[in-house]
């Protein structure tokens, strides 16, 4: 009889394992169905993931070779609910089940496929939504453009990928500040399907909560912590009351009234939701007296200092990108400034000379701006120190030599790249500078228009007479030539009673001292300055 007893207590001890081991089997298959970025999965994993025979085995009954899954697109992102919908899988999925296109986040929704906002350039995370090109309910193939994307850099055409319906837009147009990887539209294979989308909703969390389920055995063990500080619970949260309830909540309109007004909002109950304050509370003080209250105080100021008349311009995608970039250059790399005046009388000639020739061949005249992006890239070539970028393990020191011209727009400052311009004539710089400017001005530019730089040149000579400036290095960049205006100088002539007029134009290098020593700045800034002085060199 004890026997029998001890083998029955021993079965009921097994027994509870179930409910744990069931959810760890669930937890393993949702890991690697919601993580896009998961490596293949291999026999030898689904043997420790699931004793044997993981889930994903016996619910696809894949074969026993690796099992890649393929997202064809960066930006799209598959959803797993918990009722386990319909995996999307690639073309070298073994696997017995139709290829679909993305997971159902309901029992109610037919496959479908999340397109997030993509990122367009190395810097980018988040971007805005311009225009949408595409309707709800248009058909789209691979090549056709969804919508055009505000970037950090310039606005990019989006393009459709897959062939498919838009069921919905999430993201209208205009929408701003929108991570990379958010959701922004949802297409469908069916046209039929489109309907049922119309009220959708994505969840940005639908592929965190899949792994917090793991953790499922963790409570019994914190609540036994717990028990034996219970006494001192009450005193922690003590002082944390007093912040709750010294904060104010109220919505950006109403805080924006009330700093206008003077009126503090702590005296101000809120008729909001959960007590927020709004734009009507504040009216409502307003009118009951309040204003006269408050303007007690600024009386006293407002006789010493008059209120400014101002204006609130928002930030740009490109313009809060580069001060970014601008600060965290600054900020981490150790600049020093090397300036030297080069003489450009012979440089004016020659460019005068071709462009006789430009004229008489019905081409576009060449600029002074043009031969300096020439002469710098040569010098590149020959200081190839300068043509380097800072990393933590090493200094990369590039082959090409491709150089970014500033450009100003109304929109920021943009730096579009001419690529290999050592290697390029003048006639083809001075066409690739315009092009690259016009599209700059116009906020055409695509990524491979300014992505790969190694050097950049900034003039603000020609365009508005600045005699010198420093400019600030753009990383990853080791340097930065600063153009000043040319201007004619008195020189000492060959007799005593002799002087001549000379046109001189300064020139500033900017480097970053981790990559470039001040010796190889310094050989650089002469060899550019050789180049500039006697121009036929460049012709060699």
């Amino acid at each position: 009889m004890a026997y029998g007893s001890r083998i029955i207590i021993n079965h009921s001890k097994k027994l509870k394992d179930v409910s744990t081991l069931l959810r760890r089997e669930h937890s393993a298959t949702v890991r690697y169905f919601s993580n896009a970025n998961r490596a293949p999965l291999s026999k030898e994993e689904c043997f420790n993931a699931g004793h044997g025979c993981s889930p994903v085995e016996r619910i696809s009954k894949c074969s026993t070779s690796t099992v890649p899954v393929s997202i064809s697109f960066s930006t799209m992102r598959t959803n797993l609910s918990s009722a386990m919908g319909t995996p999307r899988l690639g073309k070298d999925f073994s696997c017995s089940m139709r290829s679909v296109r993305g997971f159902s986040s309901g029992s109610d929704l037919p496959p479908h496929q999340e397109i997030g906002m993509p990122s367009l350039s190395p810097t980018m995370t988040e971007g805005n939504i311009a225009k949408w090109l595409k309707k709800e309910g248009d058909k789209v193939a691979p090549g056709e453009v969804l919508c055009e994307v505000e970037t950090d850099k310039a606005t990019v055409e989006m393009e459709c990928m897959e062939e498919g319906y838009l069921a919905k837009i999430v993201k209208a147009e205009g929408t701003k500040e929108i991570q990379v990887g958010e959701v922004i539209a949802i297409t469908v294979e069916d046209e039929e399907d489109i309907g049922k989308f119309k009220d959708y909703t994505p969840s940005s969390t639908a592929d965190a909560t899949p792994p917090k389920a793991e953790p499922a055995p963790a409570p019994p063990k914190e609540e036994k912590v717990e028990q034996p500080s219970s006494p001192p619970e009450p005193k922690a949260s003590k002082p944390s009351a007093p912040p709750t309830e010294d904060r104010v909540f109220a919505s950006p309109l109403a805080r924006k009234l009330a700093e206008d007004n003077n009126v503090p909002l702590s005296s101000i109950k809120g008729s909001g939701p959960d007590g927020r304050i709004v734009k009507a509370d504040i009216d409502d003080y307003l009118a009951s007296g309040g204003k006269e209250a408050t303007a007690k105080p600024s009386k006293a100021t407002d006789g010493k200092v008059p209120a400014l008349d101002y204006v609130d311009i928002p930030h740009s995608q490109i313009r809060k990108v580069t001060a970014l970039r601008l600060a965290f250059s600054k900020q981490t790399i150790p600049h020093y400034y090397l300036t030297v005046d080069a003489r450009v009388d012979k440089l004016m000639g020659l460019r005068s000379q071709l462009n006789t020739f430009q004229e008489a061949s019905g081409g576009k005249r060449i600029s002074i701006n043009d031969l300096v992006v020439k002469a710098a890239a040569l010098a590149l070539r020959k200081v190839p120190q300068c043509n380097s970028s800072w990393t933590d393990d090493y200094i990369r020191q590039f082959k090409n030599v491709n150089i970014n011209v500033a450009v100003q727009t109304e929109n920021g400052l943009y730096v579009p790249v001419v690529k290999d311009a050592d290697k390029k004539g003048l006639t083809t710089i001075g066409e690739e500078v315009r092009l690259l400017a016009q599209k700059a001005k116009e906020n055409s530019l695509k990524p491979e228009d300014y992505e790969g730089g190694t050097f950049t040149v900034s003039n603000l000579g020609g365009p508005f007479g600045i005699k010198q400036f420093s400019a600030v290095v753009n990383p990853p960049q080791a340097a930065i030539l600063a153009v000043g205006t040319a201007e004619k100088r008195v020189v000492p002539g060959n007799g005593p009673d002799q002087f001549n007029f000379v046109s001189y134009m300064p020139v500033t290098l900017s480097c970053d001292h981790r990559v470039v020593d001040g010796a190889i700045g310094a050989e650089w800034l002469k060899t550019f300055k050789g180049y500039i002085e006697n121009p036929e060199s460049m012709l060699l």
